[in-house]
């Protein structure tokens, strides 16, 4: 909990997470474990082998904040004007760092333990960095696991699925440039505004007709600009949005798709455009029988009501992706939201916090996996 909280008033944001990654180092130093700093910029691989030979097992935890004034009164809120931890990430790093003291004191266990601290999961993403530099060799990772806590489930239950469990992530930003004029004299223009607004009508039947029902999809258009007069006929339109899915096949299908659609409705109006589509996250799917093995030390440690919940799905993304897409494993949500106590805001909420009694609970869940997975 000491630790959440000197996390939890000291938020940095993506590949700036000195002050965190400091204190990281200074407890892995003082407890004398093997540990890596600056990769990508901030982040921190610790290595604790065990007592006797084994598999490598990595643990994944997150550690930067949100751009966000955090409106909660309490002792430990945020002494970073304008930034705070909204999402849980600082409940993931104390959460990592309770494991690596755990074991560092008791290895008694088969094999190798990493503990990847990663920077920037809300963005610009730090997963892919930190595999890029080589962070699952040396000693090569044989899988992966990482948890979210989530205020979308009561404290203590857990969601765990294998397959995908959160979306890919992709980002549009388009400008229409039609012809500007006068309001009472349409004919002599090409309405921005008209073309925009047809197309985001039109992104909408892309889901609605070209994805398979029983493959999920999202277009949001979430932002639209154009025009500054009541008379005035726009000369431009801006609109940007988001795309998710889950299913890895339709990667690049989205894109085209949604081109397709500006293209031919600003043909028909004799307008242009420019289109910027990025893809951000991949899907975040789970290994089967990783999956399993924490479902099954979940069995053992989960004792609320609620359990276990498979159907714990949801369109946002995350760039663990990266990790699992380079091996087996398992991300997974534990519940940490508590009516009773006002701990249930949603997360990027400025008014998010949770009950920290979580944390020990998932201290014993990444002990119990490494204790299943790394045996001989």
């Amino acid at each position: 909990m000491e630790w959440r909280r000197h996390f939890h008033q000291r938020p940095e944001l993506g590949f700036r997470e000195r002050l965190t990654a400091e204190a990281i180092a200074q407890k892995l130093q003082e407890w004398g474990i093997q540990h890596q700093t600056g990769i990508a910029e901030t982040g921190i691989v610790a290595i604790i082998s065990g007592n006797r030979p084994g598999p490598v097992l990595a643990i994944r935890a997150d550690m930067d904040a949100l751009p966000i004034q955090e409106l909660n009164q309490v002792p430990y809120r945020s002494l970073h004007d304008g930034v705070m931890h909204a999402c849980g990430h600082d409940g993931h790093t104390a959460i990592a760092l309770g494991t690596a003291y755990y074991l560092s004191q008791r290895p008694d266990f088969a094999g190798t333990v990493k503990l990847i601290f990663q920077p920037a999961e809300e963005g610009p993403g730090g997963a892919k960095p930190m595999v890029e530099a080589g962070v699952l060799r040396n000693p090569d990772v044989d899988a992966i696991i990482g948890l979210h806590l989530w205020n979308n489930l009561p404290l203590g239950s857990l969601g765990v699925r294998k397959g995908p469990l959160m979306a890919a992530v992709e980002l549009f930003d388009c400008t229409i440039q039609g012809k500007g004029g006068h309001g009472a004299m349409p004919h002599q223009t090409i309405d921005a505004i008209v073309v925009g607004a047809q197309i985001v009508t039109a992104l909408q039947t892309i889901v609605a007709r070209n994805v398979d029902p029983l493959r999920a999809g999202v277009v949001t258009v979430g932002s639209f600009h154009a025009g500054h007069a009541c008379n005035v006929i726009a000369n431009t339109a801006q609109f940007k949005g988001t795309v998710r899915y889950f299913d890895p096949s339709l990667e690049g299908f989205f894109e085209q798709r949604i081109e397709q659609i500006i293209s031919g409705v600003c043909q028909s109006h004799g307008a242009t455009y420019d289109l910027d589509y990025r893809r951000v996250y991949p899907a975040v799917v789970n290994d089967g029988a990783i999956a399993s093995l924490v479902r099954s030390v979940a069995e053992t440690v989960i004792e609320t009501p609620l359990g276990i919940v498979p159907e714990c799905q949801t369109m946002g993304g995350e760039d663990m992706a990266f990790f699992l897409q380079e091996v087996p494993g398992c991300y997974f949500f534990l519940g940490s939201a508590n009516v009773e106590r006002n701990l249930a805001y949603p997360h990027h909420h400025p008014r998010f916090d949770f009950d920290e009694t979580v944390l020990s609970m998932g201290v014993e869940i990444f002990v119990r996996c490494v204790e299943k997975f790394c045996v001989n």
